[in-house]
């Protein structure tokens, strides 16, 4: 039997996170369903129950290094753990998970990593000097290849693949209809479902958005539906929103399950996102989407599936939004066959880093 340590951001109710998680058990277990697989967690209870998985708490280094010495692999990912962006402190910390395990000798593979942007001259050399000792590195983007290649990251062997999430199974419809009917947002109408976050403090993009929400219900007849994706921070910005609104919307209260997110945005007729997966579980799904920039993983995810953010957070007028939802709108269809086909390309590639996990653990 072998034994994998897993290593990201994980049991802190970041449902694109969770996803990640349950994508790359998913596919590993597919491969191999004797593996042995360990969380390092914020939540270890959390995660065991949810993932049904050995987990240890992300502050016991002791037993992670305990862990890590009878383990044949640490891998490190997904997302976006090798950036100093949105925290400073946790690049420092999941390149040290790394590092004990390079201590113990035991191989290290970064797992459909989303590298960077990484700032600073002593985070970039530490970067550098720990990332080129590990033993397969694979990214989400070509994006991250760029930016590996600015760090001067030329070994070991690296390889563009996709989100691990794309590898995620879609589900049914049902379960996501329930939650709508008891959210009391079913109905004959289109739901528009819409996934914020907060963001720099800022406000102005609350307003774009409660203004081009307004203007989607009237126009369309649609209903708006706010999904949250990190609970409950998600909650609070989207009532935030929601109260500047003058047309009826929902905003989905509860913290729910991937497969239950999934089942939400099956139930949509489109997507608009501030958070990544949210994005991706519309692309999972079928579901034409339109994504919002703040960082560059957004870009790079938009990039594979060609096509382009209808703003900037930072600059996002409600006139921008409204113009690419009226294309959205009027080619949905042909966006679905479009979106489907190269989509289908991405699961594969999303497979593809599972499959390598277990090369490198059968060699």
């Amino acid at each position: 039997m072998k034994h994998l340590v897993v290593s990201g951001y994980y049991g802190s109710k970041n449902a694109g996170d969770e996803a990640m998680l349950a994508a790359m058990l998913e596919v590993l277990s597919d491969l191999d369903p004797k593996l042995h697989i360990t969380v390092i967690s914020a939540d270890p209870e959390d995660t065991r129950r949810r993932h049904g998985v050995d987990a240890v708490s992300w502050l016991d280094i002791t037993h992670i290094l305990q862990l890590l010495g009878h383990a044949d692999l640490l891998i490190s990912g997904g997302g976006s753990l090798l950036q100093n962006i949105t925290s400073r402190r946790s690049l420092y910390y999941y390149l040290g998970i790394i590092f004990l395990a390079l201590v113990v000798r035991t191989p290290v593979m970064l797992y459909a990593q989303g590298i960077g942007p990484i700032r600073g001259r002593l985070a970039c050399w530490l970067t550098k000097h720990i990332v080129s000792r590990v033993r397969l590195i694979t990214v989400r983007d070509h994006g991250s290849l760029a930016e590996l290649a600015r760090l001067g990251i030329r070994r070991p062997r690296i390889e563009a693949t996709a989100d691990a999430v794309l590898a995620i199974h879609p589900v049914g419809c049902e379960a996501g209809r329930a939650i709508l009917t008891q959210a009391h947002a079913e109905g004959a109408e289109p739901v528009v479902g819409i996934s914020v976050r907060d963001w720099c403090g800022w406000t102005h993009y609350k307003d774009a958005l409660a203004e081009a929400a307004d203007e989607i219900a009237r126009t369309y007849g649609a209903r708006i539906v706010y999904l949250p994706m990190q609970y409950p921070e998600d909650v609070r910005a989207a009532e935030s929103i929601a109260a500047r609104m003058e047309q009826p919307c929902t905003v989905l209260p509860g913290e729910y399950t991937t497969a239950e997110l999934l089942s939400l945005v099956g139930n949509m007729d489109l997507v608009i996102g501030i958070r990544l997966h949210a994005l991706i579980f519309a692309g999972v799904m079928g579901v034409p989407l339109i994504g919002i920039s703040y960082d560059p993983k957004i870009d790079r995810f938009l990039d594979s599936i060609g096509e382009e953010p209808a703003g900037s957070l930072e600059t996002l007028t409600a006139g921008e939004l409204l113009a690419a939802v009226q294309t959205k709108w009027e080619h949905r269809k042909a966006i679905r066959q479009h979106n489907a086909a190269l989509l289908k390309k991405q699961r594969v590639l999303a497979a593809r880093n599972a499959e390598l996990a277990i090369e490198l653990l059968e060699n």
